[in-house]
């Protein structure tokens, strides 16, 4: 079965973050497609931001590439160095260990649609705009000084 029925996945906004960083999550819906397609090398997800949804907390990961692909409507990348605007068709690479957080918004009026690559890690993940880190060899959130939510 090569081809997959979208619809056929299920679609959530679930998100592992701690309140309060969870709560803006909301806008953002994705369907894990490796898992359904027996993939195991690597993650893909189909992720579809409302207007006004973030793809996730501003981050960056210590041991996972992540790239991703437009593909209807547009978003603005925001990383460190300043935002681009990403339209159908284009393309943004992270490199695992770059230390620059990055994720999308979409300031727009109308839905975007993107695919997501990356790998399941199991190293730490670094968000620069809020307290919140993810420890890699426990797998949860903590504040940045180590402590629990």
């Amino acid at each position: 079965m090569p081809k997959l029925a979208l619809e056929s996945i299920e679609q959530t906004s679930r998100t592992g973050y701690p309140p309060p960083y969870a709560e803006v999550m909301a806008k953002r819906h994705y369907r894990r497609l490796a898992p359904a397609s027996g993939l195991t090398d690597f993650g893909v997800s189909h992720v579809v931001l409302e207007p006004g949804g973030i793809s996730s907390q501003r981050h960056w990961h210590e041991g996972e590439d992540e790239f991703v692909v437009m593909i209807q409507g547009e978003a603005v990348l925001v990383e460190d160095e300043g935002e681009t605007l990403l339209r159908a068709g284009d393309c943004a690479a992270f490199p695992k260990g770059v230390p620059n957080g990055h994720h999308l918004i979409n300031r727009s009026d109308a839905p975007c649609v993107f695919f997501a690559f990356g790998k399941a890690s199991t190293t730490d993940c670094h968000y620069p705009d809020v307290d919140m880190h993810l420890d890699g060899a426990t797998q949860r959130f903590v504040r940045k000084d180590g402590s629990d939510f």
